[in-house]
């Protein structure tokens, strides 16, 4: 049985709308494909164990916090092993990991320069 997942908006990072424009780099995922999506405001890899319906269906191989890179074993509800379905319109391109951190140490580098 697989766990009931509410995934975030991919928005701008949006899988299927980053393969709009050349749907011929996009295939359908396949068994062992490593996936990406977003759940309150980490990124979950899954490991895809079947496809069907627009939707990956597979084990949670990594919980991983967007600000610092460290690996979790568990966020919210959702732990490392869990069970997952994951629509399509869900998966997201991985950010770099610790974009927001830097951006605020530019800001930081910024606002000392002006004074």
């Amino acid at each position: 049985m697989h766990k009931h997942v509410e995934w975030d908006d991919p928005g701008a990072d949006s899988v299927m709308r980053h393969f709009e424009k050349d749907p011929s780099g996009h295939s359908a995922p396949g068994t062992g494909d490593i996936l990406s999506a977003r759940y309150q405001g980490v990124v979950v890899r899954v490991k895809v164990a079947a496809y069907v319906e627009d939707t990956s269906i597979g084990e949670v191989a990594a919980i991983i916090a967007v600000n610092n890179g460290r690996r979790l074993k568990s966020h919210g509800k959702l732990a490392l092993g869990d069970t997952v379905r994951l629509p399509d319109e869900a998966r997201a391109l991985e950010p770099r990991i610790g974009q927001a951190k830097e951006d605020d140490e530019e800001d930081d580098e910024e606002d000392d320069e002006g004074q």
